[in-house]
């Protein structure tokens, strides 16, 4: 089961931070939330969400 973790209001920023946690070598899935306002769900699988959690944060809060 994926968790969302995340939504990013910009194509951009999605995929920067799928990018950056992929190369943690963590599973990372976007998906649209809403075509019109241009938001984007990231998700990563629920079993890895405390580690995800953490390096996420680091990614966010420089």
């Amino acid at each position: 089961m994926w968790t969302v973790i995340y939504i990013a209001p910009t194509p951009a920023i999605a995929e920067n931070i799928k990018d950056r946690l992929t190369e943690e070598g963590f599973l990372v899935k976007i998906r649209p939330v809403n075509l019109s306002k241009q938001q984007y769900e990231i998700l990563v699988p629920s079993g890895e969400l405390e580690e995800v959690q953490e390096v996420f944060n680091t990614i966010i809060r420089p």
